[in-house]
């Protein structure tokens, strides 16, 4: 197979970006490489089937000639079933500058990466203890294959390529196409970005791929990543368990920072939907990643310092932050809490001292902490040698010792070096969550070939020995393991191949060694019921603030009680000014986003916080106006009285004859009904108060002004009778003007019987003319009737006053038109300013206005009609003689 050798120089870029643009490789002569080559093509779906196609072809033996050396394992040993590894022993590479005239040179690893390897001897571990086991794959032994990522994708999925070809097994420069891969399952790898491309590329050939810490949730989709498995939780989890988690101490205004790959980019996504129908407001959302140039992490730790969140969420691996670090500590930007992923919250590369000025008090969510016993005495017994497969621990010595096995110009390595006194990330044994997933791993396929073997009929593939063994069949097992761990953790795998998902919710504490500590504050399980997922412990909280309270980052203060928020025209929704609620409307809760109206009977208190009933209104005997009303009613009542026994007594007198005496004294009857009626419209409106008040009020007042209007006309009358030959009087002599005072008051009778059988007038709680009170009335019942009873009243009493005026030069000691036509006059007045009085007036003074016009005129008629007769009879009666009253009309009549 020739393949056009093609130079490979693009720069390695994490992120969503990898699937659109996919890094290309050179074709050194592997069949990786030329894989690797041909994946890079839109048609690489086609080739892989081709490809697969040649590797199953029968009875034809086709070779596939290498260009370069096949890529050799770091750690390596051989074994009945072997097992794939790929991690991230280094953090960077340098990559030579292509010259297109000869073959790129390999890419060099460079920047030792403690933690991975510590991930790398966990793995051989895990296998070295399985296969001194007798309980577990009896008789058959575990090999592995681990290769170095170098924290690129394009080694990776590099890596991938040659332990699914089987690459630096043969020695000779030539593999058989139709050779099987010896792999069964790959662990690996750290990253989501690389582990994506493992897994999309593996999938093909139904390798299982089992990773320890990639989280994208992204993975979890069978569809895209059939063969994909993990022993740590989807951040499809944890993304919600951080938007629970700022909830629950209340930050509705955070700061967002995520790394720049399918980790940080998704986790964040997630975070945010999740955060906003939390109603928690971003107020900026930074993308950092390890090979961006310094001024892109000054210009983010530019927007930290700018910002006014006191809150940051931080979902980036740890080599991110590491960078970002860096610049918080040259610019000492202290006191903000940071709230962190698994990646980097619980990572003792970024838990240093130094870091620990920065993110004192930090808090996120990490796996469960785990005991390894005998992993300390393994990770010190490494020791390189010149056995096949130790070429990473050779590395591996020299970077840590500082010394070489070949170089003679530096400090040689002798061998006897010994690790116990090393103290680094690789020896620390004290933080395991990760590392111990790694070790779950391995189990995961040791118990799913171990059912592999031990299979019977109908339950499954099954195969005769290891040598048969598949890794689809391998695949197909591993969905099924269950088994429980030396923690007593239970190991198994959904439909998606994530694990359950649980969490330690930590926080970071400075001890008294001045070592920074992990201290567990809470849990997250995602398999307990929804309200329950999130616990915190009774522990207490290290917070990143001087005075270690928890700290407020809001946008804008609450709103308290009484108030509502209105959100700030092109802000978030956390940002809002608080308004008052309206007359009538309250809000008991903080935050309220609408304001509440009170029922009718009730009203809002003056904190705007509470409904109250309102107070009711009306009238009352109790209140000081009504006293003085009563009062007045009583007494206008009394004078009625005394002038009627006055007049009683005195009826025999001339005055009290000449002026009609059977007419004043109903006349007085009248009056004190007029002012007795008044008290009907004090007191609490009743349905019998309010059926008597404006009836009694209509027939007295009728029957008052009917007396008035027959003294009035008896006057008339009594002069017109002078005239010689005239015989009016008989005409309106005293049965007529009973008739008519019982005639005009049988009508206004009339009417109010109409009234109270169709539309009585009933109490009637008033609530709108007064919002802060409920007016207990009388409602009219019909405004026509109220108005025909009033406008017949005022009808009588503009008669009367035309009539009086007209005889109003009649001899004074006879005629009292004058005083009638000024009491008239008194009453039309008080009437008259009565209306826009009665209108304008709020609540029970309408009620006063009414009584008041009652008493006022009723006080008039009483006044300027009976006092000055009253006045002669008691203080004048010489002027109360017939010669008198004779004489003064014969005077006048000269």
């Amino acid at each position: 197979m020739h393949v056009i050798e093609k130079p490979a120089y693009m720069q390695e870029r994490a992120g969503a970006r990898w699937r659109n643009k996919p890094p290309c490789y050179k074709c050194e002569g592997s069949a990786a490489d030329i894989v690797g080559m041909l994946s890079c093509n839109l048609l690489k779906d086609m080739f892989l089937r081709i490809i697969v196609l040649a590797l199953s072809v029968e009875g034809e033996d086709l070779f596939c000639k290498l260009w370069g050396n096949p890529d050799i394992p770091l750690l390596s040993k051989t074994g009945e079933f072997m097992l794939g590894g790929i991690f991230t022993l280094h953090n960077n590479i340098i990559a030579s500058k292509p010259t297109l005239q000869s073959k790129p040179e390999a890419f060099t690893c460079i920047g030792l990466n403690y933690r991975g390897y510590q991930f790398a001897e966990a793995m051989i571990f895990a296998i070295e203890e399985i296969n001194n086991r007798t309980d577990i794959l009896p008789n058959v032994s575990l090999g592995y294959k681990i290769y170095d990522a170098c924290g690129t994708i394009s080694l990776a999925i590099k890596a991938a390529m040659a332990l699914i070809s089987g690459a630096g097994e043969a020695q000779s420069s030539t593999l058989s196409c139709s050779q099987q891969s010896s792999i069964h399952a790959i662990i690996g790898e750290s990253a989501s970005s690389p582990t994506i491309g493992i897994a999309t590329l593996v999938g093909q050939f139904n390798i299982p791929v089992i990773s320890h810490f990639a989280t994208c949730a992204c993975l979890s989709n069978r569809k895209e990543f059939p063969s994909f498995f993990r022993t740590i939780p989807s951040d499809y989890y944890q993304s919600r368990a951080l938007a629970q988690l700022v909830k629950h101490f209340r930050w509705t205004w955070v700061g967002t920072i995520r790394s720049d790959n399918d980790y940080g980019n998704s986790g964040m996504a997630t975070f945010i939907e999740v955060a906003q129908k939390e109603g928690i407001c971003i107020e900026y959302s930074e993308v950092i990643y390890r090979t961006n140039p310094r001024e892109t992490f000054l210009k983010t730790v530019e927007v930290i310092k700018m910002a006014s969140s006191k809150i940051i969420v931080a979902f980036a691996s740890f080599i991110d932050m590491e960078f970002l670090m860096k610049e918080l500590l040259l610019q000492n930007i202290t006191g903000l809490q940071w709230v962190g992923s698994e990646s980097w919250v619980s990572a003792k590369n970024v838990a240093t001292k130094e870091n620990y000025r920065i993110c004192k008090g930090a808090i996120g969510f990490s796996n469960a902490n785990a005991a390894m016993p005998g992993l300390k005495e393994f990770l010190l017994s490494a020791h390189p040698s010149s056995t096949p497969g130790n070429t990473g621990l050779i590395q591996f010595w020299e970077n840590i010792f500082d010394c070489s096995f070949n170089n003679t110009t530096s400090k040689i390595c002798t061998g006897s070096e010994n690790l116990q006194q090393v103290n680094n990330l690789y020896t620390d044994v004290s933080e395991l969550r990760i590392t111990y997933n790694v070790y779950k791993a391995v189990y995961a396929v040791a118990y799913a070939l171990h059912d592999l073997l031990a299979c019977q009929d109908n339950q499954g593939p099954c195969t005769a020995n290891q040598k048969d063994a598949l890794p689809l069949q391998a695949l197909q097992y591993l969905q099924k393991v269950n088994f429980s761990a030396n923690n007593g953790e239970y190991v198994n795998f959904d439909i998606n191949g994530d694990p359950p998902a649980r969490y330690e919710l930590v926080n970071w504490q400075l001890s008294i060694n001045g070592i920074i500590e992990f201290v567990t504050i809470g849990f997250y399980d995602a398999s307990l019921p929804e309200g329950k997922q999130f616990i915190m412990k009774n522990k207490s909280i290290v917070w990143a603030n001087n005075d270690n309270k928890i700290p407020k980052s809001v946008c804008s203060e609450s709103c308290h009680p009484g108030t509502r928020k209105a959100t700030q025209r092109g802000k978030p929704i956390c940002c809002f000014d608080c308004l008052p609620c309206a007359e009538g409307e309250i809000s008991n809760n903080t935050d309220a986003v609408h304001c509440m109206k009170c029922p009718l009977e009730y009203r809002a208190n003056e904190e705007k916080d509470q409904c109250i009933l309102k107070d009711i209104e009306f009238l009352s005997y109790d209140e000081i106006m009504g006293m003085i009303l009563i009062i007045f009613a009583l007494l206008g009542a009394s004078l009625t009285s005394v002038v009627t026994v006055v007049f009683f007594k005195f009826k025999d007198t001339p005055i009290v004859k000449a002026n009609n005496s059977e007419l004043s004294f109903l006349l007085l009857f009248s009056l004190t009904l007029c002012f007795l009626c008044s008290l009907t419209f004090i007191g609490e409106p009743t349905q019998w108060s309010c059926m008597l008040r404006h009836t009694a009020f209509g027939i007295t007042f009728v029957l008052c002004i009917s007396c008035v209007l027959g003294k009035t006309i008896v006057v008339l009358m009594a002069f017109r009778a002078t005239v010689p030959g005239s015989k009016i009087m008989k005409c309106f002599g005293p049965t007529q003007q009973r008739l008519s005072v019982l005639s005009l008051t049988l009508l206004q009778t009339l009417t109010c019987i109409i009234w109270l059988v169709k539309y009585p007038p009933l109490p009637h709680k008033n609530m709108n003319s007064n919002k802060e009170v409920i007016i207990l009335e009388c409602e009219m019942g019909s405004a026509i009737a109220f108005y025909l009873v009033l406008g017949y009243i005022g009808v009588l009493a503009v008669m009367c006053f035309v009539l009086a005026f007209l005889a109003r030069k009649l001899p004074d000691n006879f005629n009292e038109a004058k005083f009638i036509t000024f009491s008239m006059l008194v009453f039309c007045a008080v009437w008259i300013t009565f209306i826009p009085s009665y209108i304008s007036s709020p609540g029970k003074y309408t009620v006063a206005v009414e009584v008041f016009a009652i008493l006022a005129s009723s006080f008039g008629l009483l006044l300027c009609i009976f006092v000055p007769k009253c006045y002669i009879v008691l203080l004048k009666p010489d002027r109360n003689s017939k010669k008198h009253v004779i004489g003064k009309m014969q005077s006048k009549s000269l």
